[in-house]
């Protein structure tokens, strides 16, 4: 736990100012224009931005080490530009736009707590261009940590996979790499499946994931899998309509099979990890009931609808809690 001081917190009160720079640079797409030096006169008219402002934006991003100045001359180092330009196959732009479109959500967190939640969130939070950099921030993600679940799973013996709310299948990737045996199925809204087409068209496990259109709220899901994988799911629901979604995943599994659930799993008294705490603030500030849980909120929901023998297996502090249950 941080031992604050008045300088470290009033330090975290300006967070802000670095990341609203950052940001903006990111949805004015900056950093993929430089990676060769260009003049600000160039910059302006390459992005149609004004010159006070784009002059005092590359200023502040220069001198946060983002770009380098020389000459009159901005550019991105290298060592940048490969995970902040949006062409960059490393690139981490998707996530920074997704944090973006979080912006204006969290800046209403006050009058949520004061009034209660605002009947302007619905259900479909993203749409258009929000939900695809939200999908493919979900895979920046998740290329980098659905190894480390695959492995956990330890699931050498199942046969097929059902990866519920499952984006562009990355996590179905990392299971079919780590279990060469395994099928899956990805089940996700049609805008979204159709991206998982496109992200998935080049993967070397592509022709062992079926992908299926629907919405787990609304339509049962796919029969006739031996294991089902909820994966960063749970916290964007609330407890009702967790439950709902856990009996639906039990009608989905043979007898014998098994539920995984990877999400923020909090401790008892809801306060660590502390990651996983303030991540239930997003939700609070960006979904109708969503929360973070603890393992025994969790454990009560999948034995009301049948699961047995629920256990977490790994505990984590970057959304990589790791929950089964079995259908006996």
């Amino acid at each position: 736990m941080t031992d604050w001081t008045a300088e470290s917190t009033l330090g975290l009160a300006r967070g802000f100012i670095e990341a609203r720079v950052l940001l903006t640079a990111a949805q004015l797409d900056i950093f993929s224009h430089l990676k060769e030096p260009k003049t600000l006169e160039e910059i302006i008219s390459l992005l149609s931005l004004k010159e006070r402002g784009a002059a005092i934006l590359l200023n502040a991003l220069a001198g946060l080490g983002f770009l380098e100045k020389k000459e009159e001359h901005y550019s991105c180092p290298a060592k940048y530009h490969e995970f902040l330009s949006k062409d960059s196959p490393l690139s981490i732009r998707p996530m920074l736009m997704h944090s973006a479109s979080m912006w204006s959500r969290w800046s209403e967190l006050t009058e949520i707590v004061e009034s209660g939640k605002k009947d302007t969130i619905t259900g479909a939070l993203y749409k258009g261009d929000e939900l695809r950099s939200y999908i493919f921030a979900m895979h920046v993600v998740g290329r980098h940590a659905a190894r480390a679940i695959a492995i956990c799973a330890k699931a050498s013996a199942s046969k097929k996979l059902l990866d519920v709310g499952g984006a562009t299948g990355s996590y179905s990737e990392a299971f079919l790499n780590e279990y060469p045996g395994l099928t899956a199925t990805v089940f996700d809204r049609e805008p979204v499946i159709e991206m998982a087409k496109e992200r998935l068209a080049d993967s070397p496990v592509a022709d062992r994931i079926s992908l299926v259109v629907g919405d787990f709220y609304d339509d049962p899901l796919p029969t006739g899998h031996d294991l089902v994988l909820l994966s960063a799911i749970i916290h964007q629901n609330s407890p009702q309509q967790n439950v709902d979604l856990y009996r639906k995943c039990f009608e989905a599994l043979e007898p014998g099979g098994r539920i995984l659930i990877r999400d923020h799993i909090l401790s008892p008294d809801l306060t660590q990890p502390t990651s996983g705490a303030l991540f239930a603030v997003n939700m609070l500030v960006g979904t109708n009931g969503g929360n973070c849980y603890s393992f025994d909120h969790v454990r009560r929901e999948l034995e009301e609808v049948g699961f047995k023998n629920v256990a977490l297996v790994q505990d984590g502090d970057k959304m990589d809690g790791v929950v089964e249950g079995f259908k006996v």
